[in-house]
């Protein structure tokens, strides 16, 4: 039986350290980048990237890391992909830009074309092209208030939608994202989320009627443009409502004539096992926001949705210099090429299967781990004092430092900041798993 090494674009699928890290060159990269870069863009690792290919990257140092991370949910068909890349270099030697606005091009068509058939619900749907998850989610918001007529925006504790003013204001968490930055945009209104750990053993339903009562007495379901929320939630700690929650927000949302927008920017193309979070529940937006796995790793985004209310926008009231770059658009058509080909929301839900049953395992020798929440490979624990639900962020922080240490690639989030989430490529082997599982085991077991 051979035992040589796999690789991956010439990547070897295997962890390497041959230096502590940072190494000399990421050391040397580090204080460059201290130096030209404004302070305010922080850095998980202080490690630079040279290549990257499965579940691997590789530092300039020839340090190989394992990969749990996917540059926040971004390189979901792996950091390479083989239809990413040739359809992305075979764009760059046509052209690199035109302006979709000015002289258009088919790969913004076709991409168009593809979320009309991937998204949810078979009525008729149109897309807009932009280039961050911020953008798309400003986009659906001001989509909504033309179709409406109405100003109010509504989102739920511990969201994440944005970095840009009226997205910031969407947003719950403080620090680091909001400190400082404010006055933000009017009309966002904030609702109590379903957060199963911390609900009291509320059902879906009851913690859906619990953020209605807070509507329609604080706004008013009649002023309300849309309901913006994320299926499961990222930043805020992978939170996955209770079953029956998102349903119930929607038909409140269709009663009430409220455009019903679902964030999937981190947990949309496979990420959870579907192509969309939101069909775990069989829930139709009329309006979807997408980004991050979208393109491999090139700057994408989208609002998808139902036709007469993408079409409420006068002519030119939608767009921007840069969106639907032709290169990001051929690489997102290659993406969800490799998405197919491969079945990666199949592969999803053994990756699921995996990190689950290891976290189980760690679970029973650490009751610091209070809950397991996620799906597909987008998977978190939350960390809290033994027997509370007091959060314990310094104990996420310990454990994420020493996994870096080690070689792993891991995030953590959470609105208290004790959540560690996984989010491996879908292109990620089994043995990677198991070997940054029992990494985290290690660690986990020395710091206990």
């Amino acid at each position: 039986m051979s035992t040589e090494t796999p690789t991956v674009n010439g990547v070897p699928q295997e962890r390497r350290l041959v230096t502590d890290l940072p190494g000399p060159r990421s050391a040397e990269l580090m204080a460059r980048k201290l130096a030209a870069v404004a302070g305010g863009v922080g850095t998980t690792m202080p490690v630079f990237a040279a290549k990257a290919a499965g579940g691997i990257i590789v530092d300039v140092d020839g340090n190989h890391l394992i990969d749990l991370g996917s540059g926040i949910a971004v390189t979901t068909v792996g950091s390479s992909a083989t239809q990413v890349v040739e359809r992305a270099k075979a764009q760059l030697d046509a052209f690199t830009h035109t302006c979709f606005m000015v002289t258009p091009y088919d790969a913004y068509v076709e991409v168009c074309e593809a979320l009309a058939e991937l998204t949810p619900g078979d009525h008729d749907k149109k897309s807009a092209l932009f280039n961050s998850g911020a953008e798309a989610v400003e986009n659906a918001v001001k989509i909504a208030r033309v179709h409406t007529g109405r100003d109010a925006v509504v989102v739920f504790d511990h969201a994440y939608h944005g970095r840009t003013n009226l997205t910031m204001a969407m947003t719950a968490k403080q620090m680091p994202y909001k400190h400082g930055f404010g006055p933000f945009a009017g009309e966002v209104y904030r609702a109590p989320m379903s957060y199963p750990l911390r609900d009291g053993g509320l059902s879906g339903e009851e913690a859906a009627a619990r953020a209605i009562d807070v509507i329609e007495k604080q706004v008013g379901g009649d002023q309300v443009a849309c309901v913006v929320i994320e299926p499961i939630q990222g930043e805020g700690g992978f939170i996955v409502p209770a079953d029956g929650f998102l349903p119930a927000i929607a038909e409140w949302c269709t009663k009430n004539g409220v455009v019903f927008v679902a964030d999937e920017i981190q947990a949309g193309f496979c990420r959870t096992g579907s192509w969309f979070a939101v069909e775990h529940e069989s829930v139709v937006p009329d309006l979807i926001t997408t980004a991050k796995g979208i393109a491999g790793g090139l700057p994408l985004a989208a609002v998808t949705g139902r036709a007469e209310i993408m079409d409420s926008v006068h002519g030119g009231g939608l767009g921007g210099t840069y969106g639907g770059n032709p290169v990001a658009a051929a690489a997102a058509l290659g993406a969800i090429a490799e998405m197919k080909e491969h079945d990666l929301n199949k592969r999803a839900l053994q990756i699921e299967s995996i990190i689950v049953a290891r976290l189980l395992q760690l679970q029973e020798m650490h009751p610091a781990i209070a809950d397991i929440r996620g799906r597909g490979a987008m998977i978190a624990i939350e960390l809290t004092k033994p027997g509370t639900l007091e959060p314990d962020a310094a104990l996420a922080g310990a454990i994420a430092s020493r996994a870096r240490e080690a070689g792993i690639v891991v995030l953590t989030c959470g609105t208290y900041g004790n959540v560690f989430r996984f989010l491996p490529p879908l292109s990620i082997s089994d043995e990677l798993l198991h070997e940054a599982f029992d990494v985290l085991a290690t660690v986990m077991g020395d710091l206990a």
